[in-house]
């Protein structure tokens, strides 16, 4: 039976009792144990939250027209939208994921986004998950039916989003997504899943993706927290989508210094996600304060001059959306229930962040190089050559996502690299102002020489490790998608990894 995901925004719950039959094994019971105190500990973090809360007080709803049949909705959810009175044509479209026990209404009238919408003519889509779905309204961005493209509540957001564009006109290029705690990882879901429908996201008290796919992984991300390095974050997005080589969305995350529902260490690997997948190092770019509470705001600035990545750290909030309640030009929002705290309107900020209030956070770039081949390989050498770009003064050349060189010409030898290793390149252009345009198709391509590694360990250090992954329960070797049974500590395999990255199963005969 799933265990029910209280979330960290949901109202406490009685934790069930032992039944008469008579006591359990010891061993089940140091498990039911373990269990219950983690269960307890999140209820306790969640009375918490709603015992700190102001009291609601009496506002007009924002006006929301719920929008049915945009799709198969095989996610089950409810579709609301704010349509400003004033709308330019082909408008910007700013997706809203709401946080547990929350509903769409309640994310409307409090987190300012449709204040913001009216100020810069943009349309929200409020999307809704229900009871049916979580027992405390969760968006399910563990669950492995859910936070798949393709599948469940993410194949139905994206579903809103082309509903969006044909029944209002919104510009499919300018399509974005914010989300508060399940909402916001959630919004690491589509991120990864659906980097070719959202342009830009902001992640508020939320969770990187691909942290967690079950219940009890979803209160390990939660707090404490899961460390992995950034190429392994990175690795659960591109394998999101790997057949996606376009650019990836830039992404904005937001988090209170005094999160005890959802640490502050998730806002650090978010940051180590999505900058190892836009190749740029941990540390930012710059550094500066902003808003009335002096929030923390780093960048990480891109080659081409865009902030692709920026990290806000609110000073004193807990786990909540920060607003500035007000009529002044960067202030929104309302605290009128919990887990809306008075800071700084975040709303404002994000839609500066996606370039909604005026600003262009993505100038016009070179096109793509094309052509990326290898023109041959050796232990320790690949050498690459792609097709001249107009206007070029030079190029970038990516391996693994992150940069190693420029050059002037269309060719590179990438040197020292280790024996039997594999590594994924790409290329871009850059302009006399020095800026990269967009990347290259990606070509994957492995040094000679090496023999096989071969690794034996549990399934679930088979995935801990990265050399494996998890769907429904199950585990799947990375590479050849062989099964392995069940992801559990019971279940023993040896895989074998050739080329670099690639494994299968090889009980008993791995050499």
């Amino acid at each position: 039976m799933r265990t029910p995901f209280r979330g960290p925004d949901a109202p406490p719950f009685r934790v069930p009792t032992a039944t008469p039959a008579g006591p359990a094994p010891r061993a089940a019971r140091r498990t039911w144990r373990g269990l219950l105190s983690r269960l307890v500990a999140v209820v306790a973090l969640a009375l918490a939250a709603s015992l700190a809360g102001p009291a609601p007080t009496a506002q007009a709803a924002v006006g929301l027209t719920q929008v049915t049949g945009f799709g198969s909705n095989p996610g089950r959810l409810n579709m609301y939208v704010y349509r400003p009175d004033s709308l330019p044509a082909d408008p910007p479209v700013v997706f809203a994921l709401h946080g547990c026990s929350q509903s769409a209404q309640l994310y409307a009238d409090n987190s300012g986004l449709p204040e913001i919408a009216d100020r810069h003519g943009f349309l929200v889509v409020f999307a809704e998950t229900t009871s049916a779905n979580n027992l405390s309204k969760c968006f399910n961005f563990f669950e492995p039916g859910d936070n798949r493209r393709g599948q469940g509540e993410a194949a139905s957001i994206r579903q809103m989003a082309s509903h969006a564009v044909s029944a209002y006109g919104a510009d499919p290029d300018r399509t974005y997504i914010t989300g508060l705690s399940a909402g916001g990882g959630m919004t690491s879901v589509m991120l990864a899943t659906y980097p070719d429908v959202f342009r830009a996201g902001a992640v508020v008290a939320g969770l990187p993706h691909g942290c967690a796919d079950d219940v009890m992984g979803a209160y390990t991300c939660m707090n404490p927290g899961v460390d992995r390095t950034p190429a392994q974050w990175a690795q659960k997005v591109r394998d999101a989508h790997p057949s996606w080589s376009g650019p990836w969305p830039r992404v904005a995350v937001w988090h209170g210094d005094r999160d005890t529902t959802v640490v502050p260490r998730n806002a650090e690997e978010l940051r180590d996600q999505w900058t190892a997948l836009h190749g740029l190092p941990q540390t930012p770019s710059r550094t500066s304060v902003i808003g009335p509470d002096d929030t923390r705001h780093d960048e990480y600035v891109a080659a081409d001059g865009t902030v692709a990545v920026e990290v806000n750290r609110v000073p004193g909030m807990g786990h909540a959306t920060p607003v500035d309640p007000g009529t002044g030009p960067e202030q929104c929002g309302s605290t009128g229930t919990v887990n809306f705290e008075k800071s700084i309107c975040s709303s404002h900020w994000i839609a500066r962040f996606f370039g909604l209030d005026g600003s262009d956070p993505d100038p016009e770039r070179l096109p793509a190089p094309t052509g990326l081949a290898t023109t041959g390989v050796t232990d320790t050498s690949i050498g690459l050559t792609w097709n001249a770009v107009d206007s070029a003064t030079g190029y970038t050349v990516y391996r693994d996502g992150a940069p190693v060189t420029t050059v002037d010409t269309p060719s590179h030898t990438d040197t020292g690299l280790a024996p039997g290793s594999s590594h994924t390149y790409s290329v871009a252009a850059r302009d006399a102002d020095g800026r990269a345009g967009d990347r290259s198709t990606l070509l994957t391509a492995r040094t000679t020489g090496a023999t096989a590694t071969c690794w034996t360990a549990t399934n679930y250090a088979h995935v801990q490790a990265g050399r494996a992954t998890t769907s429904g329960g199950y585990t799947y070797a990375k590479g050849s998608q062989e099964n392995m049974g069940l992801y559990n500590i019971f279940v023993t395999h040896t895989l074998k990894e050739s080329p670099a990255g690639h494994f299968s199963v090889a009980d008993g005969n791995c050499s």
